[in-house]
């Protein structure tokens, strides 16, 4: 069997380290050809340093493969669109867009500034939009292509003092799923993958307590390597009808996520009031009530 990405061009945002960076390099040893994409800022998006994204490119170029770097952030309409142009410019096509750029601002709700708010929605959400929608014209005229969004459990779930980051992991989850109705008759595939995995931004978790620091071991336990594979799978014609989906990958762990749908239903013919939706309404719905869980209740044996 040959390489399962052997004449497709990938462009991964936030690829100079982490998870993104396991991406670049798996999928260029599957022969891709990359756009390895980062702007070299910290966690918080502070600063830019294009060595990041140039390191990747070396070392992918020093075991054989074929890549560019981008320093273009993707908060912003036309540098998105220069990140596209790049893997146009540099090998006359693309096929697959992997949206993993990310920021963290993290306060509690009742805390977090404006800008801490627009700083991340920009980066994860807009940014998300805006490289997937500069690919669309591509992907659409040579009708075929595949997105590959990442999402998280903070936003599935819950976690504290994420408000900006849960609402912009949500809001891609309802952008992939829109991506995939919209395109499915072009052949083009959006799918979304919730990493579980010690990165720099998990090492941004308090460790004070004992407990924390317990947990954040068997945190480190789970490589950004390990969940590599599901996006080559995802970028590949193995996923030629594998669209619309949420996963999850925690080690060696792969989970497919529900999404939204009715759980329990009361109706009166009558109709309803105030009053009869405390007495009757509230009661029979409260068994399938969610309780007020984190990531970490949902998810709560260790990683395997």
């Amino acid at each position: 069997m040959g390489k399962l990405l052997e004449g497709k061009v990938v462009v991964v945002t936030g690829a100079g380290g982490g998870i993104g960076r396991d991406f670049a390099h798996a999928m260029a040893a599957q022969g891709a050809k990359l756009v390895v994409n980062d702007v070299g800022a910290s966690v918080s998006g502070e600063g830019k340093d294009a060595g990041p994204a140039q390191k990747v490119v070396d070392e992918i170029k020093s075991a054989g493969g074929s890549a560019v770097a981008s320093t273009d952030s993707v908060a912003e309409w036309e540098s998105a669109n220069r990140i596209v142009k790049t893997a146009v410019d540099a090998f006359g096509k693309i096929d697959c867009v992997v949206n993993n750029a990310g920021i963290l601002r993290d306060r509690f709700f009742f805390n977090m500034s404006v800008e801490e708010w627009r700083a991340v929605i920009d980066v994860h959400l807009n940014g998300s939009f805006y490289v997937a929608r500069a690919a669309a014209p591509y992907f659409k005229s040579q009708s075929s292509g595949s997105y590959v969004n990442m999402t998280s459990t903070s936003g599935l779930v819950g976690n504290f003092g994420q408000a900006n980051y849960m609402a912009a992991k949500l809001g891609i989850v309802g952008l992939s799923k829109s991506m995939a109705l919209d395109m499915a008759k072009y052949k083009v595939r959006s799918n979304c993958i919730s990493p579980f995995a010690w990165s720099r931004m998990i090492g941004t978790i308090p460790a004070d307590t004992p407990e924390q620091k317990a947990r954040l071991e068997k945190l480190k336990r789970m490589e950004t390597a390990k969940i590599a594979p599901l996006a080559v799978f995802l970028a590949s014609d193995l996923a030629q009808d594998v669209t619309g989906q949420i996963f999850g990958v925690r080690a060696n762990e792969i989970f497919l996520f529900s999404q939204n749908r009715p759980v329990r239903a009361v109706h009166r013919s009558e109709g309803w009031t105030p009053e009869t939706i405390a007495e009757h309404a509230i009661p029979s719905l409260r068994a399938s009530f969610y309780p007020l869980d984190r990531s970490q209740d949902v998810f709560s044996w260790d990683p395997i």
